[in-house]
C-alpha cells in the first residue's frame, strides 16, 4: 500500500538490527535507504490521486514548468542561429576564412550532441530541478564570453561551451513533458512546448540580419545574455522538481525524519542500496550509448531526426544567401523570409499536436480494456513525409527559375509544416516507449540530430553550387521520403524490438 506524508509510525514493530542494511549515504537523493522487502514502508504516489504526483498537479503548475521550458529552449535556439546572417561581417572582424565562419556557428550544435549524453542521465540521478538551473548559469556566463571574444579561438571555444550547456533543452525536455503529462494529452503539451523554441529558430536569423546591419554582432549575444538572466530568476521560482523518484525520495526522508523510523524506503532507494555513487552514475551516464547501441527502436527513431534536423539546418545556413545571391536583396530583409519557415512550423505543431491527442482518444475508445502500445503514434507520421517532401520540390523549382518570392516562400512554408507533422508522433512515440528513462532516450537520439545539424551545413553550399537549387532540394525531397518509409519497420516490428532490448536498459 502507498504511504503518504500523513500516516505516521503507529506500526512500531521493529525490525532487529540484523534486519536492516543502510545504503551508501552519498547517494545523490540524500536518504537512507533500506533494503527491507515490507511493502508496508514503501513509499509511493496514491494511485487515485496524489498532490505530490506531478501527473495530479492542477494544470496550472503543469504549464508552470512547461512554459519555462518552453522559453528557455526559445532563448538558446535562437542563439544557434542567430549568427547566420552575420558570418560575413564576423569572419572579416575576426579574420576568419568561410570555413571557419561556418565552424563558428556548427560548432553550437556539435555540442549540442555531446551535452544530452552527459545532462540528460544526471536529471535521472539528482532530479530535473538541479540540472536545468545548473545548465541555465553554464550557459549565461559561455554565452556573454562570445559577445566579448576578440579572437576566432576564443569564439569558436565559447561557442562549443555554451553550446553544452544549452543543450539540457533537449535531454529535460522530452523527460519533464513525460513526468508530467498523461499519453493522452501528450499531443497538446508537445505543441504548446514546442511553439516558443520554434520560433526561436527563425526569429534568430531574423534578429541577427536587423542587428549586423545596424549594431555590432556582439549585441547578438549580449542581448540573448540578458534574456537568458531574466530567464534563470524566473526558473528559480517557478520551476518545479518533477522527476517522480527525487520526489518519493524526499516524501520517504521527511517520514524517516518526523517519525524517527527508519523503515520507510521508495523503490528506486532500495534498487540503488547496494551500490555506490560511482556505479550509479556509471550506469546512468552510459544509458544513453548503450539505448542508442543497442535498442533498434533509438536506432531508428534517431536515424530519422537526424536526416530531419540536418535537412532543418541546411535550409537556416544557407536561406539567407538564396535571397542575397539569387534574388538581390538586404541582409536586413533576407531575413525576414524566415517568418516563412517559422509558420511551417508553428502550424504543423499547433495542428499536429491535437490531431496526435485526438486519434490517441480514438484508438483508446476502441481498445478500452487495454493500454495503448507505443506504437499507436507512428501512423501520423507518414502524411507529414510526403507533404514535407512535396514542399521542397516546390521551394527547389520555383528559386531555381527565381519565380516570386511568395511562391518561394509558400514551399518552404509547405516544407516546414510536413517536417513538424511528421516529427511530433516521433517524439511521442520515444517518451511513451521509454517513459521511465525518457530522457537519456531522446538524448540518444539527440545525439545523432545534433551531428547531422553540424555536419550538413559544411556541405550545403557546394550542394547548392553543383546541383543549384532545383536538383539540390529535388534529393532532399527524395531523402525526407526515404526516411519517411523507415517507421513501418517500428510500426511493424516495434513492440518486438522494445521486449527484446529491455534488459539492457
Amino acid at each position: 500500500m502507498a504511504t503518504s506524508l500523513e500516516e505516521t509510525s503507529s506500526r512500531d514493530a521493529a525490525l532487529g538490527p540484523a534486519d536492516i542494511e543502510l545504503a551508501d549515504t552519498t547517494l545523490p537523493f540524500t536518504a537512507t535507504a533500506t533494503k527491507t522487502k515490507d511493502q508496508d514502508f514503501l513509499v509511493t504516489f496514491d494511485p487515485s490521486f496524489d498532490v505530490d504526483n506531478p501527473k495530479d498537479w492542477p494544470s496550472s503548475r503543469k504549464w508552470s514548468v512547461t512554459d519555462v521550458l518552453s522559453a528557455t529552449g526559445f532563448n538558446r535556439i535562437m542563439v544557434s542561429t542567430i549568427m547566420a546572417p552575420a558570418l560575413s561581417t564576423i569572419a572579416y572582424e575576426l579574420h576568419m576564412s568561410s570555413t571557419e565562419a561556418v565552424m563558428a556557428f556548427s560548432i553550437y550544435l556539435l555540442a549540442t550532441a555531446f551535452g544530452p549524453l552527459v545532462i540528460g542521465p544526471l536529471s535521472e540521478v539528482y532530479g530535473r530541478k538541479k540540472v536545468l538551473h545548473a545548465s541555465n548559469v553554464w550557459f549565461l556566463v559561455w554565452n556573454i564570453v562570445c559577445g566579448f571574444a576578440r579572437t576566432k579561438e576564443v569564439l569558436i571555444a565559447s561557442r562549443f561551451l555554451a553550446g553544452f550547456g544549452a543543450s539540457s533543452i533537449y535531454a529535460l525536455a522530452g523527460g519533464v513533458l513525460s513526468d508530467v503529462w498523461r499519453p493522452e494529452q501528450r499531443g497538446r503539451s508537445l505543441g504548446i512546448y514546442l511553439l516558443i523554441p520554434l520560433l526561436g529558430a527563425a526569429v534568430g536569423p531574423i534578429i541577427g540580419g536587423f542587428m549586423a546591419f545596424r549594431t555590432t554582432w556582439r549585441w547578438m549575444f549580449w542581448s540573448t545574455s540578458i534574456f537568458q538572466a531574466v530567464m534563470i530568476v524566473i526558473s528559480f521560482q517557478a520551476f518545479h522538481e518533477t522527476y517522480a523518484p527525487t520526489i518519493l525520495a524526499r516524501r520517504a526522508a521527511t517520514l524517516r525524519k518526523d517519525t524517527g523510523d527508519i523503515r520507510y524506503y521508495t523503490a528506486h532507494e532500495c534498487a540503488m542500496a547496494d551500490r555506490s555513487l560511482l556505479s550509479i552514475l556509471t550506469q546512468a551516464l552510459t544509458r544513453p550509448l548503450r539505448l542508442l547501441l543497442f535498442h533498434p527502436v533509438i536506432q531508428i527513431t534517431a536515424v530519422i531526426s537526424a536526416v530531419s534536423y540536418g535537412i532543418l539546418y541546411i535550409v537556416l545556413a544557407t536561406f539567407a544567401d538564396l535571397w542575397t545571391k539569387q534574388y538581390g536583396q538586404s541582409v536586413e530583409i533576407s531575413g525576414l523570409h524566415y517568418i516563412a519557415c517559422a509558420l511551417g512550423e508553428v502550424a504543423g505543431s499547433q495542428l499536429g499536436g491535437p490531431l496526435m491527442d485526438a486519434y490517441y482518444r480514438r484508438q483508446q475508445s476502441r481498445h478500452p480494456d487495454t493500454v495503448l502500445a507505443a506504437e499507436h503514434r507512428i501512423p501520423l507520421s507518414f502524411p507529414g513525409f510526403i507533404i514535407a517532401a512535396i514542399g521542397f520540390l516546390i521551394f527547389g523549382w520555383t528559386s531555381q527559375f527565381r519565380v516570386h518570392w511568395a511562391v518561394v516562400d509558400i514551399g518552404i512554408c509547405v516544407a516546414m509544416f510536413g517536417e513538424q507533422i511528421a516529427g511530433l508522433p516521433l517524439s511521442a512515440y520515444t517518451m511513451d516507449a521509454y517513459a521511465e528513462h525518457a530522457s537519456s532516450a531522446l538524448a540518444a537520439s539527440q545525439f545523432l540530430r545534433s551531428l547531422s545539424a553540424f555536419l550538413f551545413p559544411l556541405f550545403a553550399h557546394a550542394m547548392y553550387e553543383k546541383m543549384e537549387y532545383g536538383w539540390g532540394n529535388t534529393m532532399v525531397a527524395g531523402l525526407t521520403l526515404v526516411t519517411g518509409a523507415m517507421p513501418v519497420v517500428l510500426w511493424v516490428w516495434g513492440k518486438d524490438f522494445r521486449g527484446r532490448a529491455r534488459g539492457t536498459v
